[in-house]
């Protein structure tokens, strides 16, 4: 069921002198990525067969991820009336494929799987959030709230019925860090590179992996500040199982963010280069 529609946003409201130029890319990237929610859905769905409560439970999400998907794009296109969403979507779908034909998690149980999920939904609820805090434009301004509430509502999800198998598999602390931790350092993955490729360079342009992460994480980084560190950090101590509002989180946040800086450093020198 989804908390709101598309619709609703006040489209008439979008004003391109505050679009910021530095935003759009990522928005594009976002779209087509958002968008493949449903491939999501046959995945989770072969994962958890024989659960059909996790089943709709991962309808309904993937449900809300394509109107994510479709709102981004529809905002990237008044931004920029060159951009075409749908060839776009159509491009990417035929660049960067999940493997949906498994009976079994890559993470290797279903309670792996579900942290995994955790850590997707605290990476997109902390990023929406940093953009809606960033952008001055107010169509976007508003998109990108109504995303990141949908998107923790999707870690409650995921953390709940985690919980759930949690108690079957009996999966300890130091399995959850490996498995949290291992789930985060893929935000690098060919997913995001190839989403930033097939949305903002020429269709003639070689995919070269480093250049679009570079160009897609330099720009991300850039609109995170400590407060969505803290809101991340203690997610992801709360996924774990450790305590989220320590001084042991504290400091963990303090150091991600520093370490995110650095990294995002490095992707400058690279987009220079």
């Amino acid at each position: 069921m989804k908390h709101w529609h598309i619709d609703q946003m006040d489209w008439a409201a979008f004003d391109p002198s505050r679009v910021d130029p530095e935003i759009v890319p990522l928005v594009k990237a976002a779209s087509v990525v958002e968008r493949n929610g449903k491939d999501y859905a046959v995945y989770l769905a072969n994962v958890f067969a024989g659960d059909p409560d996790f089943a709709q439970a991962a309808d309904n999400w993937a449900i809300e991820e394509v109107q994510h998907g479709d709102a981004l794009g529809r905002w990237a296109m008044l931004a920029d009336p060159a951009w075409d969403y749908p060839a776009a979507f159509a491009r990417y779908r035929d660049s960067y494929k999940l493997e949906l034909d498994v009976d079994a998690s890559i993470r290797g149980s279903r309670t792996g799987e579900l942290i995994a999920r955790c850590m997707v939904e605290t990476g997109t609820s902390s990023f929406y959030t940093a953009l809606a805090d960033a952008t001055n434009e107010p169509v976007l301004k508003a998109i990108c709230k109504q995303i990141a509430a949908d998107e923790y509502r999707h870690f409650k999800l995921f953390y709940d019925h985690m919980h759930r198998y949690l108690r079957r598999e009996k999966l300890g602390v130091i399995a959850r860090a490996r498995i949290a931790l291992g789930r985060v350092t893929e935000s690098e993955d060919d997913e995001l590179a190839s989403a930033y490729h097939t949305t903002n360079e020429p269709a003639d342009t070689p995919y070269d992996h480093g250049r679009c992460i570079a160009a897609y994480m330099s720009r991300a980084i850039g609109f995170y500040q400590p407060r969505h560190i803290d809101r991340v950090t203690s997610m992801i101590f709360k996924t774990i199982g450790f305590n989220p509002h320590g001084r042991v989180r504290a400091l963990a946040s303090k150091g991600v963010y520093r370490m995110m800086q650095a990294r995002r450093r490095r992707f400058l020198k690279q987009v220079a280069a």
